[in-house]
């Protein structure tokens, strides 16, 4: 009799527990563009079954088009991607229980600041598009932003109509030091180093004419990177090699017999390092690859389409279950369940959200 009570005790937490894993919450905030119906950044839950709930507006501001946390997710901070007299801003909020307190905004070093990351040390790195430069600041343990620190200006241009001088489009901690700025406008990727405050330029690589690179992601290992290009529709592996990077290989985003306009947008790797998903503005999808062991290697296997127009952003959930697209132009935000196994996709469900252009997950 003990036995089978002992073993009905087990069936309920077993049941218990999977019913909880099953209502799993993952709390966003969503940045936005403002020339519309959007009044700036917003939060939201998705739930395990690919339901919303409802978009709640916690920051009234203009065109937070980036946002990333800071102090161990104590601090978010945003772009507002305007040009008031050469420059753009950057804003600190205090995350609440009830929402955002705004604390602080410092200049962005350029205009139409359109990426912002910090990293665990505080360092703080905006890439200012129509600036062509990248400008550097610092974040304290109350959230409170330092002023400019410094700014590390592109020069130069490329073969297409978009390129005819630098355009900064993302920046990203390669270690505790050393920085890479992703320049649409020059088709290079420039590499910095921090020291006293200042950005020293140490090097640069270019990726290929007319590509357009903009946003990148890092294998697990951190010996590869893997860059978007947004004006040729391709992914660029890029392998360190006896301690610098080099370009090894570039990959279509798109069907062979697709033959429309097309913008890269974003991409982003599951934690496992074994698929990479990339998007498409025009063909509207995401594409799929598989990873080999290396990093060095990518296989395209699917496009799954993401129920909506320009998908500029979208990001995976920490545990990697979910994805979310972001489609600026249809003005939705629609959730898809990944198969761990295969790397595939299916769709979940979807919210209206106005001009949404940037998903970021809280921690589990």
């Amino acid at each position: 009799m003990k036995k089978i009570i002992h073993l009905m005790l087990m069936a309920g937490l077993l049941m218990a527990c999977t019913a909880k894993e099953e209502s799993k919450n993952y709390p966003f905030y969503l940045g936005t563009y403002t020339d519309g119906d959007s009044k700036g950044i917003y939060k939201g839950v998705l739930k395990s079954d690919g339901t919303f709930d409802s978009l709640q507006l916690v920051a009234e501001t203009t065109n937070p088009s980036f946002l990333c946390f800071a102090n161990s997710q104590q601090t978010l901070l945003a772009v507002s991607e305007v040009d008031i007299e050469g420059t753009g801003t950057v804003e600190s909020y205090q995350i609440t229980n009830g929402g955002l307190s705004h604390l602080s905004t410092s200049l962005s070093g350029g205009a139409h600041p359109c990426h912002v990351l910090a990293s665990a040390d505080g360092d703080v790195l905006m890439a200012n598009y129509s600036g062509g430069n990248i400008g550097y600041l610092r974040v304290d343990a109350s959230g409170k932003l330092s002023d400019l620190l410094a700014v590390g200006q592109h020069s130069g241009k490329s073969i297409t109509d978009r390129q005819t001088g630098p355009h900064a489009h993302s920046a990203w901690m390669l270690n505790e030091n050393e920085v890479v700025a992703v320049d649409l406008g020059i088709d290079q990727l420039i590499f910095y180093k921090i020291k006293d405050n200042q950005l020293l330029k140490i090097d640069s690589l270019l990726v290929e004419a007319g590509a357009g690179p903009r946003h990148l992601t890092f294998h697990p290992s951190k010996e590869v990177m893997y860059v978007i290009n947004e004006l040729n529709s391709t992914v660029s592996i890029i392998a360190k090699t006896n301690e610098s990077w080099q370009l090894i290989n570039s990959v279509s985003t798109l069907p062979e017999e697709y033959i429309e306009v097309n913008y890269c947008a974003d991409i982003h790797i599951s934690n496992d390092g074994r698929f990479l998903y990339a998007s498409n503005r025009g063909h509207n999808s995401l594409a799929i690859y598989q990873v080999d062991k290396s990093g060095k290697s990518l296989k395209l296997i699917s496009h799954q389409q993401v129920k909506g127009n320009w998908p500029r952003n979208f990001s995976l959930t920490p545990d990697g279950e979910m994805l979310v697209v972001a489609n600026q132009h249809s003005n939705n935000l629609v959730a898809f369940r990944r198969d761990k196994q295969t790397g595939l996709l299916s769709f979940a469900g979807e919210i209206r959200g106005d001009s949404p252009v940037c998903v970021l997950f809280e921690s589990l």
